[in-house]
């Protein structure tokens, strides 16, 4: 099992950036990809980033592309989502997800419990 906790997330006005953290504890050795979702108010939740555990390799939804930046620390078991930019349209609660190694289906299979994430117009 992984178990995942964010944190950073809070009020912030148009503009303005915010950097969430995703720590990861358990079998970490076991995490293939990290993501970030989100999910705002009557609507599904989509993914909005994600990134390899071993590579870095990293994916955006247009939506965030060149605002928004996901890292991770492999030392630390974190990974970040810098944003930048920040538009009304971004609040929502922000979910990290991580996918195990040897899935061989879509999805994801761990979650934490989402941070607040609301930007003021």
């Amino acid at each position: 099992q992984v178990q995942l906790v964010e944190s950073g997330g809070g009020l912030v006005q148009a503009g303005g950036s915010l950097r969430l953290s995703c720590t990861a504890s358990g079998r970490t050795f076991n995490i293939y990809r990290m993501g970030w979702f989100r999910q705002a108010p009557g609507k599904e939740r989509e993914l909005i980033a994600s990134i390899t555990w071993s590579a870095g390799t990293t994916y955006y939804v247009d939506s965030v592309k060149g605002r928004f930046t996901i890292s991770r620390d492999n030392a630390i078991n974190k990974v970040y989502l810098q944003m930048n930019s920040l538009k009304p349209e971004d609040t929502a609660v922000y979910y990290c997800a991580a996918v195990r190694t040897g899935r061989n289906t879509a999805g994801y299979d761990y979650w934490g419990q989402g941070t607040q994430v609301t930007v003021s117009s």
